[in-house]
């Protein structure tokens, strides 16, 4: 059963983030794929929720100069039908797709997967390569954090509490950019993570890599980069060497739970099989 709590609905971001700066105890719901459980499960007993999932400022996708802006209220089903995310980052397509069931991806929002900050948030692995930031509004304005800042531990964020995340930014990457996508979970449907992947790597017309970027999540505290498995696919062509490399790093910057320390093989075949792919010419 839900505790007893008071429902407001404002009509504009404006007032939303007003409601915010004059209430005690008070939580943002959207989507509630998170929220309403822990409410039920006794986790969370917030006196006023304020309703924000109708709110027009935090929906829909948009493109300018090189940048998609995501709003915070988009759904996971929008996600993975938007045709401008298909186009420019299909790893999040890619992530979309594997994201619990149609049931949920109707509801559970982009900004509410990186709010509640599970250490299984499929979300930020796939924006995590693509170099995403956030874009957090209270009354006093409005600020932005690289994703990777942005996370800091399990359900933990730099969102003030009088703060809303109102939308994500993310860079279009470059022509030669190769990017995918993995998640292995106990079921096909409606999982959650046991370990997620996103690798990204540039490539010149030499083949050589250019850049690259690791995320790994469900495997630590919380999602995070590999930067030292990133310098190891640096300044040459994909090759066996240098992605057994950069996998092997992988698995040992996962910080898995006493009992899940398979994960690390997990991270290691996971990682090693994107950059196969990639090396090949696939995903994108």
């Amino acid at each position: 059963m839900l505790p007893r709590f008071e429902l407001l609905r404002p009509s504009s971001l404006e007032e939303a983030l007003q409601v915010l700066a004059e209430t005690e105890d008070v939580r943002p719901i959207a989507g509630g794929t998170n929220l309403v459980v822990d409410m039920r499960n006794g986790k969370l007993a917030p006196s006023t929720l304020i309703d924000i999932g109708s709110l027009h400022e935090l929906c829909c996708v948009r493109e300018r100069d090189g940048v998609l802006s995501i709003g915070a209220g988009v759904t996971l089903a929008e996600l993975l039908d938007d045709p401008m995310i298909a186009r420019d980052v299909p790893t999040v397509t890619a992530m979309a797709g594997s994201f619990a069931n149609a049931l949920v991806r109707n509801r559970a929002t982009i900004g509410g997967n990186l709010v509640n900050a599970a250490p299984c948030a499929d979300t930020a692995p796939a924006l995590l390569v693509l170099d995403a930031e956030v874009e957090l509004a209270s009354t006093a304005g409005t600020r932005r954090l690289p994703l990777d800042e942005f996370l800091v531990g399990a359900f933990e964020t730099k969102r003030e509490a009088n703060e809303l995340l109102t939308g994500v930014r993310v860079p279009i990457p470059p022509g030669g950019a190769r990017a995918a996508f993995e998640k292995m979970g106990l079921r096909k449907i409606s999982c959650m993570a046991k370990v997620d992947v996103a690798v990204r790597v540039d490539v010149g017309a030499d083949e050589a890599v250019t850049a690259a970027r690791i995320a790994v999540g469900a495997a630590s505290a919380v999602a995070l980069r590999v930067p030292k498995a990133e310098d190891a696919l640096v300044g040459g062509p994909l090759t066996d060497a240098s992605i057994e490399g950069a996998a092997n790093v992988a698995a040992e910057a996962a910080e898995p739970r006493v009992g899940s320390e398979y994960k690390r093989q997990v991270v290691r075949g996971i990682t090693r099989r994107l950059l196969e792919s990639l090396a090949a010419g696939g995903a994108s």
